[in-house]
């Protein structure tokens, strides 16, 4: 009989949520507990997927706002006779946090579950259909993801395409197909027997996608695997993957400022006040940007473990019979 964890079983959920689950979802006597993550960019409907699924009231946000500042559970329910909790993730493109804080608090959560024995039997990964293009953030939080969770775990991954009903049948086919066929979007997931469906916002079909995931064997993702043999975060290579996409982005910042300076200085010749004072603001803040840029990594190995201790006492094992 499988595990859960005490701050994310069944007992901690409230009675009036029980009761709704067990009538809403009927089930045969549990043979275990199993967890699946929910993992994309922010707004790509993580939680609405979560909440449709499993019937919680996790708080969505609005727009490409997030409300997932920490890795939040759904209630639990039941397909067939496996009770299933679904994690809540944050986006490597946050709105409220730097992907520093997002790589920690992923990072640690995993590890936890992991060192305590905690089954992971895939990863549910939402892409808006409704997107004309995937900009450079999503594509970051993919190169992210995929750092961790490793090819070894892509046959455990389930690429979930939603929003159908905002764009053109046609339209959708030809991005869906964008996606699957070139290297820099999910082709290398698909080709090691990562799949790729479609989600049409009901119970329905959330339960069909889970259901592709709930008789596979566990699976280990490569940022567990590594700070299990004892790595420091900062030698993973989920870090190592974000130092680069750190480093690329305080070279751009790096250079939008020396623009700046330059702006500034003519405006200064030209006596123009109004721009001056614009341009001051705007250097100022871009001087902010670089400071909180350059400065992302150097702490993460500190606050990780500050996170690791929070998470442990939050998450205590417990028995499904208890």
């Amino acid at each position: 009989m499988g595990q859960v964890l005490s701050g994310i079983c069944p007992c901690i959920v409230n009675k009036v949520h029980v009761e709704e689950t067990k009538a809403t979802f009927p089930s045969p006597v549990i043979s275990e507990t199993v967890y699946v993550a929910v993992m994309g960019s922010t707004g790509s409907g993580k939680t609405t997927f979560i909440n449709v699924a499993s019937g919680s009231d996790l708080k969505v946000g609005m727009g490409l706002e997030s409300c997932t500042n920490e890795v939040q559970t759904s209630i639990p329910f039941t397909i067939g006779d496996r009770q299933i909790l679904l994690l809540d993730t944050p986006g490597f493109d946050d709105t409220t946090m730097t992907d520093t804080d997002v790589l920690r608090i992923i990072s640690a959560y995993l590890f936890v579950m992991h060192k305590q024995g905690i089954r992971l039997i895939g990863i549910v990964y939402m892409q808006r259909i409704s997107d004309f293009n995937v900009g450079s953030s999503a594509r970051r939080d993919l190169r992210m993801f995929q750092e961790l969770c490793g090819e070894e775990a892509y046959g455990n991954v389930i690429v979930v395409t939603n929003m159908w009903g905002t764009v053109p049948e046609e339209d959708g086919v030809a991005r869906e197909t964008e996606l699957a066929t070139k290297d820099v979007f999910y082709k290398p997931i698909l080709e090691r027997k990562g799949v790729m469906v479609r989600h049409d916002n009901t119970r329905e079909s959330a339960h069909h996608i889970l259901e592709q995931l709930v008789r596979k064997e566990p699976t280990v993702l490569r940022i567990q695997r590594e700070l299990a043999e004892g790595k420091d975060i900062t030698q993973t290579a989920a870090f190592r993957q974000l130092d680069r996409e750190l480093s690329e982005l305080a070279l751009q910042r790096q250079k939008n400022l020396e623009q700046l300076k330059a702006d500034m200085a003519r405006a200064e010749q030209e006596m123009d006040e109004e721009t001056q004072n614009e341009l001051a603001e705007e250097k100022q803040k871009l001087e902010e940007e670089l400071r909180t840029v350059q400065t992302q990594a150097s702490t993460l190995a500190f606050d990780y473990q500050a996170e690791l201790r929070k998470v442990e006492e939050k998450l205590n094992i417990r028995g499904l019979t208890e």
